[in-house]
């Protein structure tokens, strides 16, 4: 059976401890956030944050969508898409699919125009998943100023 998606709107046990889990396998840099960092982010106006839950209830992937509007129109972004391959890896879940398919549909029912992200090349998985959901490799340069 697939995994269930669902918009997170409350902080608990569950979702400090997946963040807890999940963190260190998006990055090596960053430390999970804790119970407060997850609530300021939830009451954070334009930011949607995503839980994938298995067949048990347990948090197996989290996705955050942030809708902003610009001159151009409304737009957004989806960051730090992170699957427990551990505890999804053969099992068929479709866990990646499952949370960017309910960010796409959050985006549009917002009014958005356009989604974008950005994944490592090494992400061979990940990218793959993006073309086959119809995100298309834009030419353009990502810069980061490091605050």
């Amino acid at each position: 059976m697939p995994v269930s998606v669902d918009e997170a709107h409350e902080v608990g046990l569950d979702l400090v401890s997946a963040f807890g889990r999940l963190t260190p396998q998006l990055s090596s840099s960053s430390p999970p956030p804790d119970a407060d960092e997850l609530a300021s982010i939830l009451a954070t106006p334009g930011t949607t944050l995503f839980v994938a839950r298995d067949d048990d209830g347990v948090i197996v992937g989290t996705l955050t969508l942030v809708t902003f509007r610009i001159p151009t129109g409304m737009r957004a972004w989806i960051e730090d898409v992170v699957v427990d391959e551990d505890a999804v890896r053969g099992k068929g879940l479709r866990t990646g699919e499952a949370l960017t398919r309910a960010a796409l549909a959050k985006a549009g029912e917002v009014g958005c125009k356009t989604v974008d992200l950005t994944s490592r090349p090494s992400r061979e998985g990940a990218n793959a998943l993006y073309r086959k959901l119809g995100f298309e490799l834009r030419e353009t340069n990502v810069y980061r100023y490091d605050l």
